[in-house]
């Protein structure tokens, strides 16, 4: 990259978006330049905040007038290096100014947010109203909806209500040409043509900058139930889980599944968590039960199916909460998992899924295989056991030592996911991670389909280069 290059980008974008639009200084720069695991790969000319859609687009235009590649970024909670510079011959646009969530009109079961607004702040701003939205993760305090949409996340309801994709009704997008397509829509059934922001989701910033978003909303639950369950196997755990979606059908809104080993590193360094059963066992059950139907008695129901999982000799020993402090409480053994292992050191990080009726079988074998590989590896699995989701994780023998045999035991867990008829990227995306592994593992007719829609929408190659498709 020419020195002079970036000087003259760099004036130009400082006259368009001003000094809190345009940051150059290192020390502001480097605050964007790492992802939620601390990982940094190089240093940006700059990073962009801008906080309109028009002054998005302008950023584009001149970032290809220079040939300057742009890297779209939201919250910086990904886990596959999409959010991060890969080149210094880069600039990084954050949409965190960009955060306004408009006015809720009940009726219409939707809202209208823009990119760089915060999950949790949604959230928060659905506390009054009699509505919420069904994305629900631990990142929500830094995850914002436009990196949500473009990395189609999942979370803890994805396999009742579907993943971020079945949430957008409507996006605004600024392609790669500086062109602004206003697809901002709020209707559930609309056929005219193909549906464009479905490209988009998932995309990774490869094909536009998701600027703004119409979102689904549901009824708010009125109710709530809530288990912490214990088993003795995993398969013990999908067994009775299977029993209670079959019983309980819709009203089932969380299922998630903790392995022992993730669950006490977790208690050893998060000490202020509660574990809130007598004795540890194998595998673990959160079960939420919530419905918009205040008179139905989610309770007694979830009581009874402890209480007939307890006779079957299913569950071990288990736990209902008794008011919403406890419920919360329980929720946060599940979301301080990845905080639990990021504490502890070194871990290497799978997050794969394989069809719900085999996670059991899939945890057994792979477990095995691995430990043949490193007999002192320690496996943190967990996950969404209502959607095969696995988060599969290995950790060192020892807090703070390395993971010996890295590469061999992802290549062990990937070969699994293959026979096992599971995906190698669940809900985190490709990134750069996994590009090159996507390459291998999918067909060649479909990396050339990927290939061939961003080479129409994105042909310089500038926007978020190599991430998801070469």
């Amino acid at each position: 990259m020419k020195m002079t290059t970036a000087i003259h980008l760099s004036t130009k974008l400082n006259a368009l978006l001003g000094p809190k639009g345009w940051l150059d200084d290192p020390a502001d720069v480097s605050r964007f330049c790492s992802d939620w695991a601390g990982r940094e790969r190089a240093t940006p000319i700059g990073v962009a905040c801008p906080t309109t859609t028009q002054d998005v687009s302008a950023v584009v235009t001149a970032c290809n007038e220079h040939g300057i590649a742009i890297i779209p970024q939201g919250g910086r909670t990904g886990l596959v290096l999409g959010n991060i510079p890969h080149s210094e011959n880069s600039i990084i646009l954050s949409l965190c100014r960009m955060n306004r969530i408009s006015p809720i009109t009940a009726g219409d079961f939707c809202v209208e947010t823009e990119a760089g607004a915060l999950l949790g702040d949604l959230h928060t701003t659905l506390e009054d109203t009699e509505l919420m939205f069904p994305v629900h993760l631990g990142s929500e305090g830094s995850a914002q909806i436009g990196g949500l949409i473009a990395t189609n996340a999942g979370g803890n309801m994805a396999f009742r209500f579907g993943m971020m994709q079945d949430q957008v009704l409507g996006l605004e997008v600024v392609l790669p040409d500086g062109r602004i397509w206003d697809g901002v829509r709020s209707l559930i059934k609309d056929n005219a043509g193909f549906h464009l922001r479905r490209l988009f989701c998932g995309s990774e910033g490869r094909l536009g900058i998701i600027t703004r978003a119409t979102l689904r909303l549901h009824a708010a639950p009125r109710n709530r139930a809530t288990a912490f369950l214990a088993f003795s196997d995993t398969q013990a755990a999908l067994n009775f889980s299977t029993h209670v979606r079959l019983n309980l059908g819709e009203i089932v809104t969380g299922m998630e599944f903790i392995t022992d080993t993730v669950m006490g590193m977790t208690l050893s360094h998060i000490p202020e968590l509660i574990f809130p059963l007598e004795a540890r066992a194998d595998t673990y059950l959160l079960i939420e039960l919530s419905s918009a139907v205040d008179s139905l008695d989610l309770t007694e129901l979830l009581e009874n199916a402890f209480v007939r999982g307890y006779e079957d000799q299913q569950v071990l020993d288990g736990v209902i909460a008794q008011n919403e402090a406890q419920r919360e409480a329980l929720w946060r053994l599940r979301e301080e998992l990845p905080e639990g292992q990021k504490r502890d050191g070194a871990q290497l990080k799978h997050d794969v899924s394989v069809p719900v009726s085999r996670i059991a079988e899939f945890l057994q074998t792979t477990d095995a295989k691995a430990k043949s590989l490193n007999p002192n590896l320690r496996i943190c699995a967990f996950g969404h056991m209502g959607d095969g989701n696995i988060h599969y994780n290995y950790s060192s023998a020892h807090a703070g030592s390395t993971i010996a045999d890295a590469s061999a035991l992802s290549r062990l867990v990937y070969d699994q996911i293959a026979q096992f008829g599971g995906s190698f990227a669940a809900e985190h995306g490709l990134g750069h991670k996994k590009t090159n592994l996507a390459d291998d593992e999918r067909s060649t007719v479909e990396r050339d389909l990927m290939r061939s829609l961003r080479q129409a929408l994105n042909p310089e190659n500038l926007m978020n280069p190599d991430v998801v498709i070469n």
